[in-house]
């Protein structure tokens, strides 16, 4: 990918993040390293806890261990650099490193987007179909399924993203926001490009809307297959199964959509700064506590991982 353009004298950005006096950038600095930790170590044992434990050798816990792969992966492309500019007085971030960050949080985003949808499609085949779920979500099916959630997030948005980094960048550098976005760094453009933008815009509408739609439809003939069930105990199993998915589903597609669905005003940039922490930070950080405590054979597992 080309980073640097010859005809730019940019050689990076500012990313502003969270200004306010030093007092507060070290005790925000605090909190986020706190947060960054507690999320590699619910995430990590979430995975070590699959590994280990051969109850847990199934497709809905296999599709969770990646996803909780991809969590940490997730918060890794934005906080060390946000803890990094807390305590710097400069807050630069180098253009390669910007575009970087760029390509890597959309992709593993777009990555977090499919694999919501093919949990979703994993509980509607347990629950709506269970005589044929072990024949149809086989070994094999369920590692295609996570290849190509991988493949298909990495491949959303590099030639969008392929087209800016080659743009040129004049005026300022300053990038209101804690990470590299497309929104402002199309601001900065020498000249405007209606066409990468109207690109953007659709990829991350079908992004969007489309596994939300498969998410939506999954979980109609899941409640309709629960509301079926004769006994009080299967449906708040089923429930409890779907419930945690469903949690976290909620918080990540609610904030992006309220993120891309708002209307402009005067504090955008504001609320884009917290609608992307939402989905960015607190998700990846909020997925091992619901998924462990909402789940019996995880609660076991986790708790046989650290010998309590």
């Amino acid at each position: 990918m080309k980073f640097f353009n010859n005809s730019s004298t940019i050689t990076g950005f500012i990313l502003l993040g969270f200004p306010g006096p030093r007092e507060g950038q070290v005790l925000l600095f605090v909190i986020f390293f706190v947060v960054f930790l507690l999320t590699l170590m619910g995430n990590g044992s979430i995975i070590c806890a699959v590994h280990w434990d051969q109850r847990l050798h199934t497709p809905m816990y296999i599709l969770l261990a990646n996803f909780s792969f991809l969590e940490i992966w997730y918060v890794t492309s934005t906080i060390p650099n946000m803890l990094a500019n807390f305590l710097s007085d400069t807050k630069v971030i180098s253009f390669s490193g910007c575009f970087l960050q760029f390509y890597f949080f959309f992709s593993l985003g777009s990555t977090e987007c499919f694999f919501l949808a093919v949990m979703a499609f994993d509980r509607y085949l347990a629950i709506c179909q269970p005589l044929h779920y072990p024949t149809i979500m086989t070994g094999r099916v369920c590692t295609n399924l996570v290849v190509s959630c991988w493949v298909l997030g990495f491949l959303w948005f590099l030639i969008p993203i392929t087209v800016i980094s080659q743009m040129s960048f004049c005026g300022s550098r300053v990038i209101d926001h804690f990470l590299c976005d497309p929104g402002p760094l199309l601001a900065l453009t020498c000249t405007s490009h209606p066409a990468i933008e109207l690109t953007s815009s659709t990829l991350s509408s079908l992004l969007l809307f489309i596994p939300f739609i498969c998410i939506m439809v999954s979980y109609s003939l899941v409640l309709q297959a629960v509301l079926r069930v004769p006994s009080a105990a299967g449906r708040r199993k089923a429930f409890s199964t779907c419930g945690s998915h469903l949690a976290v589903v909620s918080v990540f597609y609610g904030s992006v959509m309220v993120m891309y669905i708002s209307p402009t005003s005067e504090h955008k940039a504001g609320m884009q700064k917290i609608t992307t922490l939402l989905y960015s930070v607190v998700t990846p950080l909020i997925n091992p506590v619901i998924y462990s405590l909402r789940n019996k054979d995880m609660k076991h597992a986790i708790k046989k991982l650290f010998g309590i």
